[in-house]
């Protein structure tokens, strides 16, 4: 993640943004091209933003950190051990909400891998350098591999697409990354879903990625910041409500087959629980900040009050997470319902046959 250390293969730096954010009326924010991160392009094209007042300039796949950093960017989701790495490093953002909890990170290994141990002296593309990466980290120790990647021929490769057309070209042997290029790689035959980082080797809730605002964008223009989180949170309850209307946009954003978004957008609300969320949950961004001092990948000195706002994430006031949950989307899709029986109900509730 970036997204986790694990969505820097993603970002290909397209520039992002004409206009300067601050003092216009433009609100500039960004999201990487994750599943996680479906709620921007839900908010742009439901007109989410335009109900709120916004006008907001949205940029898919782009270096959202640096952006901040340079004043061109005012909001963006964010991998958390992005948002870790960046707050040692002075940049001027702060989580304003949470986006997706634990992981789903995904190992994708070419078809005629058997077992994980017939990965040691492949080429995979998981990074240059994978033990300092926590998806790999909790991927390598759940399948019982070696987890430096001296073990392996380690790449790093440009995005998500990238690593799902060179895994069908025999270029490589497997890959990690988010969705939807993991269920990419299985829709087309090219490989298949081999490991997967959920929640935290202790088996606690970690967070995967954050909404993020500019501190200077939140001291000059708070009214607009508590609007932009509020926007985050009507996109995924619209997510949530509307999966199948949710993912024909996801594909549209994505440039993917929408089969390949509805699988995606079935995994994060309900094949995998409730994992697209906009909770500022303490203990769960507390599990994460211990799991990644534990093992070394972030300075002790970032803590839980460096990166959050709750004063802003409070202004927004936004709905109970759990109790929406509860009362809105259980009923309706029931956490351990199966693909099949979802997708006629989604069906069902966006009004197709």
């Amino acid at each position: 993640m970036l997204l986790k250390g694990k969505l820097k293969k993603i970002i290909l730096g397209v520039g992002l943004l004409g206009t300067v954010a601050f003092g216009k009326d433009v609100v500039n924010l960004g999201y990487y091209n994750c599943d996680h991160m479906t709620a921007a392009p839900v908010a742009q094209y439901t007109g989410i933003f335009k109900k709120l007042g916004l006008d907001v300039n949205v940029s898919g796949n782009g270096n959202v950190p640096q952006a901040m950093i340079a004043g061109r960017m005012d909001a963006g989701y964010v991998g958390i051990n992005n948002v870790f790495r960046s707050v040692h490093k002075g940049v001027p953002l702060v989580i304003g909400a949470n986006n997706h909890k634990g992981g789903s990170f995904y190992l994708v290994v070419s078809n005629d891998i058997k077992d994980p141990k017939d990965l040691i002296g492949k080429k995979l593309a998981i990074g240059s350098h994978p033990e300092k990466d926590t998806g790999w980290t909790q991927i390598a120790t759940s399948l019982n591999i070696p987890l430096d990647g001296k073990n392996y021929q380690t790449i790093d490769i440009g995005s998500g697409i990238d690593a799902v057309m060179a895994l069908k070209r025999g270029m490589i042997d497997g890959f990690t990354e988010c969705d939807p290029w993991a269920s990419y790689a299985e829709f087309i035959g090219s490989g298949k879903i081999m490991g997967i980082e959920k929640k935290l080797l202790n088996d606690k809730w970690g967070i995967c990625c954050a909404f993020t605002l500019n501190k200077k964008f939140v001291e000059e223009k708070p009214e607009v910041a508590a609007k932009l989180i509020k926007a985050h949170e009507m996109a995924i309850e619209y997510i949530y409500l509307h999966p199948l209307k949710s993912a024909k946009i996801f594909a549209k954003a994505y440039k993917i087959p929408e089969e390949v978004a509805i699988m995606t957008i079935y995994k994060k609300t309900v094949g995998e629980g409730r994992t697209l969320t906009w909770d500022l949950n303490k203990e769960e961004l507390q599990n994460e900040l211990d799991f990644v001092h534990e093992y070394k990948f972030v300075p002790e000195d970032v803590t839980y009050e460096k990166i959050t706002d709750e004063e802003i994430y409070k202004k927004a006031n936004l709905k109970d997470f759990n109790k929406f949950i509860i009362e809105n989307v259980d009923p309706i899709f029931p956490v351990g319902m199966d693909y099949d029986t979802w997708l006629v109900k989604a069906k069902e509730v966006d009004g197709e046959k």
